[in-house]
């Protein structure tokens, strides 16, 4: 075991030589490690990447208040709130993390035992059960002060700020890519209506402002080992102020896609209506009433936008050189932004289909209340 691990672990009264550590998971944000410790019991060790959140204890704040509030909402409901909720371990001090002597930030979650994560959507099964999760999450969290929630990624889904940069981008033509893509710019363009839409009924006061996790993907749920079912929702580092449309949206974008992000061959590429119909019944079963019937209705809106919202930044980072996004090789982002924009060209044309399977399980959800 590293010396410096085993110094962060003793500011969280885990005694030197009592313990392994081993790197972890498969995440790309935050550097994480398994602790096994003598007595059997496992902890989750991360340092928290600075360079993404700059305010650390502004998302540790969040992390503790929210996590708190599931565990007493999980309790109440005759839950098991240590395998439904994450944990936060304190420091000897009482501190939800620990800052050392470089400036960086580490906390501890207790490891939730008999159950994974899995990357990929395997049977339709699995994204229907981390519907019923993140709709749940929704649920357990539909009566707390989402105004009170830090912006640990500001503007994170302001969609008509995200086009504003990409117009900056093509003026500026810092790579001289436009004349490469004015397919995709066109595309784009016809349908900026898109930005302004959920941001409209904001201000209006027509949409509620709810606590959202935006990062909703099935990596980012624990399935129960044995019996198959979601148990847990983890990485609540982007947990914000939102729309629960945003979520559901942006589950579908990666998850009901029929192929890979950065596919060449855009023919692969369309919105999968039996994946689609599988995460709105379990997502609308999770929330468990508690969406507004607008809310409902906007679903489709939702995926629809959060697909053109991120087409929109791959596209803005071809343009700027791609220095946002990783990339492995040339062009990456460019076939990323032409997934999305297929995608979205795939569900316009699908719309009524979508409408028509929310209406469903909106009329369902109703007729059995």
């Amino acid at each position: 075991m590293c010396g410096h691990c085993e110094s962060v672990l003793e500011q969280f009264g885990i005694a030197p030589g009592t313990c392994s550590v081993r790197i972890f998971g498969s995440g790309h944000i935050n550097r994480t490690y398994l602790v096994s410790q003598e007595n059997g019991e496992k902890l989750i060790l991360q340092r928290i990447n600075r360079s993404v959140f700059q305010k650390p204890e502004e998302v540790m704040e969040n992390v503790v208040g929210v996590t708190r509030f599931l565990q007493e909402k999980i309790r109440e409901a005759g839950g098991d709130p240590w395998r439904e909720t994450l944990h936060v371990m304190e420091t000897v001090q009482g501190d939800p993390y620990f800052r050392d002597v470089q400036g960086k930030y580490w906390r501890i979650y207790r490891y939730i035992e008999g159950a994974s994560c899995y990357d990929l959507v395997e049977k339709p099964s699995d994204f229907y059960e981390s519907a019923v999760a993140f709709g749940h999450f929704q649920n357990l969290l539909a009566d707390y002060p989402a105004e009170s929630l830090h912006e640990t990624l500001p503007g994170f889904h302001d969609t008509r700020a995200r086009v504003q940069k990409f117009k900056e981008a093509l003026e500026a033509d810092a790579c001289q890519r436009k004349r490469l893509v004015q397919k995709e710019i066109d595309f784009v363009l016809a349908r900026e209506d898109l930005a302004d839409v959920f941001g409209d009924l904001q201000k209006r006061g027509e949409l509620p402002l709810r606590v959202t996790h935006n990062d909703a993907k099935l990596n980012n749920i624990m399935i129960d080992d044995a019996t198959g079912k979601a148990i847990c929702v983890i990485d609540l580092d982007t947990v914000m102020p939102g729309l629960a449309m945003n979520d559901f949206g942006d589950s579908i974008r990666f998850g009901a896609s029929t192929a890979l992000e950065d596919e060449t061959d855009l023919a692969k590429v369309s919105c999968d209506m039996e994946l689609f119909e599988a995460y709105v019944k379990g997502f609308l079963e999770g929330c468990d009433g508690k969406l507004t019937d607008l809310e409902i209705s906007l679903l489709p809106m939702g995926a629809k936008i959060m697909t053109y919202e991120c087409g929109v930044r791959f596209l803005t980072d071809y343009l700027e050189g791609d220095h946002y996004f990783h990339i492995e090789r040339e062009h990456q982002n460019l076939d990323r932004a032409r997934t999305q924009f297929k995608l979205i060209e795939d569900m316009e044309q699908k719309w009524k289909v979508m409408q028509d399977i929310v209406k469903k399980y909106q009329n369902y959800k109703q007729n059995h209340q």
